[in-house]
């Protein structure tokens, strides 16, 4: 069995940019749940903060894979108006793309592989990958929302979200996601790089592209070590 481990991030668009309408859609129920513009405001300023969690106001901006037989991971990032060449960096290839270059090359590279592994794939990342393919006219080349359990997921495309198999389908309940699993498990945070998740918008519009890409690539890291755990110990 060929196993895939991914991973994506994701940056919001800007909201004051939007044409009205959309503004308004996305807006309507705050004065319906708000007392005074103060309030307003900073409900406002977290909705903006929150536009990359969703497919409809945002992108990809990395996608980085990891082959776990042979340990060699790929990031497919994007660095627009950069100056910057396809390069490697330890076990790991950095390729500049578009967000469309770096869809079409993960769904060709997918259909190599039977088993996925994902942190919390099935409620972000998976989702959002098939809905941004969609949108740029891209049909993926496996089905990775077959079903939740992995007992009734088609042979050619198991998803294993270890969110799921870590809290044993939400029976167990943590917080804290993947950084403190790493912290229970001994294993390297990639937040302990400099940068978080909620924070890759900003490095995003800063130009920090290679910032993101290396964070990506340690997600992808922690993410495979994690999976060892659970496949030696828990599965």
């Amino acid at each position: 069995m060929s196993t895939l481990i991914f991973d994506i991030e994701t940056v919001g668009e800007d909201f004051d940019s939007m044409d009205k309408t959309s503004q308004d859609a996305l807006t309507s129920w705050l004065r319906k749940t708000t007392n005074d513009d103060e309030e307003y405001e900073a409900k406002l300023g977290d909705l903006k903060n929150e536009l990359g969690f969703s497919p409809l106001t945002g992108e990809i901006v990395a996608i980085a894979v990891l082959d776990y037989e042979k340990d060699k991971a790929v990031v497919y990032f994007q660095a627009p108006n950069a100056d910057i060449s396809e390069f490697e960096e330890g076990d790991a290839k950095f390729k500049p793309m578009t967000e469309k270059e770096m869809l079409e090359s993960f769904w060709n590279g997918a259909k190599l592989y039977d088993s996925f592994v994902t942190f919390n794939g099935r409620g972000f990342d998976v989702p959002f990958l098939m809905i941004r393919s969609a949108v740029h006219g891209i049909r993926p080349s496996k089905n990775l929302m077959s079903n939740r359990y992995l007992s009734m997921q088609t042979r050619d495309a198991k998803h294993i979200d270890l969110m799921d198999q870590l809290s044993f389908y939400g029976a167990s309940r943590t917080r804290g996601g993947l950084h403190m699993y790493t912290r229970a498990f001994g294993i390297e945070s990639p937040k302990d790089g400099g940068i978080k998740g909620e924070e890759v918008s900003k490095f995003f519009k800063e130009g920090k592209y290679l910032e993101i890409a290396k964070y990506n690539a340690r997600d992808i890291k922690a993410t495979g070590e994690l999976y060892s755990r659970w496949n030696k110990y828990i599965k």
